[in-house]
């Protein structure tokens, strides 16, 4: 079983440093100083690197010493992701650019008056894309493990002044299910990330770049138990300045289709769609655990 536990690296100072050199002396020396960051990681962290060399040389069939310069990248590109993000998320002064593929699949959700749930993945840059999506006119709610540390947590809510969307925690409760239910009533559109998952949950196998790997099958059942429009979303960088983003065609479960067949009709389309864009952005794969392992 992958042991993804939930939980980000990075600490307090760190973004402190970050965010201080983008708000006083701009984006690219950000960026360069990431470089020592990404190559200290590249460094140090043979517990994930080897996972992401894994990837590189068994999945994408990269050679040896091609797979190791691609976990620096990956971890470089990494950064450039959180750092984006904090940008956006807290209105900093910036170029970025985005191409929408699919803006009008959302918009039709939107029309339709019932909510929708857009399914993600741990790939590209979602929350920066994401965050432009107020222009849809409705709220954008994601739901996610609560596995920041509170301190880290607490310092970006101050710098970016919050989520420009609403966070549903998952909790073993369920109560996370109630509100998703609240804001699909609502006419808001719910943000599942459908790659990876908790020990305990329930799962299911799905052949991914040529091997089995584990899905979770939570985010799938709920979009089928709550019968609203589907579509399938990524965001990717592009260049230092330019994002783009996908939204798949709307999926829609049929009254004579049961729970069941919708579930796995879904969860075949995003492992397609999640497995098309990962060997378009190879490097843009930020699962740093053993997602074969099973």
């Amino acid at each position: 079983m992958p042991q993804w536990q939930g939980k980000s690296k990075g600490n307090k100072l760190g973004y402190r440093i970050f965010v201080y050199v983008i708000r006083y002396l701009g984006v690219k020396p950000a960026y360069f100083l990431l470089r020592f960051v990404a190559g200290y990681y590249f460094v140090t962290s043979w517990s994930s690197s080897r996972h992401i060399y894994a990837y590189f040389r068994k999945r994408l069939h990269y050679g040896r010493f091609s797979s190791l310069l691609k976990i620096y990248s990956n971890y470089y590109v990494f950064g450039q992701t959180l750092l984006d993000k904090v940008i956006v998320m807290a209105g900093i002064e910036n170029k970025f650019t985005y191409h929408f593929d699919g803006e009008e699949n959302l918009r039709d959700i939107v029309k339709g008056g019932r909510g929708g749930i857009l399914i993600s993945g741990h790939v590209g840059n979602w929350e920066a894309a994401g965050h432009l999506l107020k222009r849809l006119n409705t709220r954008v709610n994601v739901v996610m493990f609560d596995g920041e540390h509170e301190r880290i947590k607490q310092y970006l809510e101050q710098v970016t002044g919050g989520h420009n969307f609403n966070v549903i925690v998952i909790k073993n409760d369920i109560s996370h299910v109630y509100a998703i239910g609240q804001a699909l009533q609502n006419n808001e559109l719910i943000c599942l990330h459908a790659d990876r998952f908790l020990p305990g949950n329930k799962t299911q196998l799905l052949s991914f770049l040529g091997e089995d790997a584990l899905f979770p099958l939570g985010p799938f059942q709920l979009s089928a138990g709550f019968k609203v429009p589907v579509s399938i979303v990524f965001a990717f960088k592009e260049s230092s300045t330019h994002y783009h983003f996908f939204g798949s065609k709307l999926f829609e479960r049929g009254e004579a289709e049961s729970k069941q067949e919708f579930t796995s009709k879904l969860m075949t389309a995003f492992r397609d769609e999640l497995e098309q864009k990962v060997n378009l952005y190879p490097i843009q794969w930020f699962n740093y655990y053993n997602f074969w392992e099973k």
